[in-house]
Formats: C-alpha cells, structure tokens, sequence
C-alpha cells in the first residue's frame, strides 16, 4: 500500500494568508523527503478557510522544490474555467513536472464559487463533462480542432498558421494524457462508474463513513467492467483523518480535543456538509437521527489518532469494512502545533506505514 497526502486546505480564516500558503508548501515538501507518493491540492476561489486559489499555481511553485512525489490537482473544478485554457496549462505543468503530474477533477463542490463564476442555476456535471471532452479532445486532435458544445465553442481556424504555431495549444508531457483522478463523496457513486468506465481513478474522501467507503469499489468494479478494465485494488486512493503521536494523551488531545486541527477541520464540515443538505454523509446508518450527528461522534468515528502501534491497529480495522485499497491517503490538517503535525507525517511514513505493507 502506497501513502499520499491531500490538503484542501482548510485553515481558521483568522490566519496570515501568507503563513498558511508557506505552511502548505511546508507539508508537501516534507511529504516528498518523508516517502509520500502523492500530494493532491485543492482549490476553492471563494472560501478564506481553503484558501489554495488555484492548485495548478500552487504546483508550479513546488516544481523545483520537490524531487520524487507527484503532485495532482485536488480539484481543477472544470466549470469555473474555459476548457481550452484548463487545457493548456495542465499541459505545460504536465512538461514543468516531466510525468510527475496527477490530473483531479471535479465539477466542484462549493456553492459560491458557482455562484461567482454564474454557474450556480447551471447543470454543472452536464459542464464538467463537456469541459473535459473538450479538454481531451483538445489533446487528441490537431488544431484548429472546432469543437462544438452546448456551454463552450473551441475553434482557432480563422488565426491559425502551422508553420509559426500560432493557432496550436501544447501538447501533455505523458500520453495519451496525465492520469485522470476524480474524489468521489456520495455514497453508492454512480459518477465513479462512469468515471471508471474511461480508465479515470477514484479518491474516496476522508469525511465519509467507512460503510459508504466500502460502498465504492463495487462501484468502481461495475464501472471498470463496462469500459473493459481490470478493476486494481491498486487504483483506488481512500483518504482518512490520520494523527499519530509518540504518546497516547498527546493523540488524543491534538486529533481528538477542541484545541486541535481535526476538531476545527470537522466542525467545519459539518457547518458546510449539514448546511448544504447531506448530514448523511457522517452517519454510519442512514436512519440515524441528524441529532444525533454531533461532533464529537464525527471525531470518534472520522479520525484516527493513537500512537504508531495503535495507528496501525485502526487503519487495519478501518480496512476490514472498506476492502483493501492501493493508496491510502493522508489528509492533511492545519499545523497548529508545527512539530506535532510535522512528526505525525514522520511517523505515518516511516513507521506505521512498514507496519501495514509488512502484514500485507
């Protein structure tokens, strides 16, 4: 099983803006020199809780500070933006990052970001999947490519000139394309069907139940089946709230306690998850009262948090209701106290994680 790291990122808006950019940065170079395989970045333009305003520049300023970790997108959100620009520049950071790029999309989630861009009213799935056949069709044709749509029209035929290459948009680095990632949240997904249908992968969100988890790779299997894949454990990323200290009380106290990051982070998400409608999404059985969804269950329920022996123990049982997975991906949490958030990181890395792929 491979480790990954995904920051949306979510911080107290009080916070320096500054600061927490340089903190997210922080996390990721870490990740890379600790191991990580992945750090997927999200990006929201209305929220100065999740402050990443665009995952793709964010990216480009970890091109040269990172080594060996592929960065993705968590999410390009495909309706807030034109098709043929979302194209291009995946394409150059595709080059900048030589290979090294993950491709997440999404139809996005945050409603005043649809809001701002005139979206809100909008069939905003019905957009994502129109961006991104233009997008790939883009890649796959040659210019001035006339590409025809009910949101997007996308042609250079009346300025394009082959022999100066005005009129052409690059081309990715990898081929066909960089691999697709998609999250996926609601339980039972039919999006992931579809999105495994064309060889994209799934990322399970760290927010969800481990039963609805659970519920995506038949999903997934289905989806694979009908494009005429093999569905690979392998392929299938899960994300999962994850503290790990060298004592049991400083565990508790910093993933658990209202004075730690995971406490701010899930009462966040219930105000933004609860408020929009899927109070669900917490409960491990549906005809679970939404009284009964407080924050303190999310915590015992959402987060694990222990020392590296414990830790283990529990990502071990949360497998047992999911199914096994190939990524397990670490989200990551605002540092309230850098060195514990630092050294949870290390240990995931260099001791919880032996101990998983040494049982596997």
């Amino acid at each position: 099983m491979k480790l990954s790291l995904f920051t949306m990122p979510l911080h107290p808006p009080a916070r320096s803006y500054t600061e927490v950019l340089r903190e997210d940065r922080e996390a990721i170079i870490l990740a890379d020199q600790l191991g990580f395989k992945e750090a997927f970045i999200g990006e929201h333009v209305t929220d100065k809780a999740e402050a990443v305003t665009s995952c793709l520049i964010f990216i480009a300023s970890l091109i040269n500070a990172t080594t060996n970790i592929k960065l993705g997108s968590g999410t390009v959100n495909l309706p807030n933006s034109h098709p043929a620009g979302i194209a291009a520049q995946v394409a150059m950071i595709d080059n900048m990052l030589e290979g090294r790029f993950l491709f997440g999309i999404s139809p996005g989630g945050l409603l005043s970001d649809a809001e701002i861009f005139g979206n809100l009213d909008k069939d905003r799935t019905e957009m994502f999947v129109e961006s991104i056949n233009h997008i790939l069709d883009i890649w796959n044709k040659e210019a001035p490519y006339n590409l025809e749509g009910k949101y997007w029209n996308i042609s250079t035929e009346k300025n394009l000139d082959k022999e100066t290459g005005q009129g052409i948009i690059v081309s990715p680095y990898q081929k066909p394309h960089p691999p697709i990632v998609v999250t996926v949240v609601a339980p039972f997904s039919k999006g992931i069907v579809l999105a495994a249908q064309r060889g994209w992968t799934p990322i399970s969100a760290n927010f969800l139940q481990p039963v609805w988890v659970a519920s995506h790779w038949p999903m997934y299997k289905k989806g694979c089946e009908l494009g005429g894949f093999e569905a690979k454990t392998e392929n299938w990323r899960v994300a999962k709230s994850i503290f790990v200290a060298d004592d049991e009380k400083t565990a508790q106290r910093y993933g658990k306690g209202p004075d730690g990051p995971y406490h701010f982070y899930f009462e966040q998400m219930m105000k933004k998850l609860i408020g929009n409608g899927r109070p669900d999404l917490f409960k491990h059985d549906r005809d679970m009262a939404d009284s009964d969804v407080t924050l303190d269950y999310v915590l015992d329920s959402l987060v694990i948090a222990g020392t590296v022996d414990s830790v283990a123990e529990q990502i071990e049982s949360f497998k047992e209701k999911t199914g096994n997975f190939g990524t397990l991906v670490y989200a990551a949490h605002d540092w309230v106290e850098p060195e514990l958030s630092k050294r949870s990181m290390e240990l995931m890395s260099k001791e919880v994680m032996p101990k998983l792929n040494q049982k596997d």
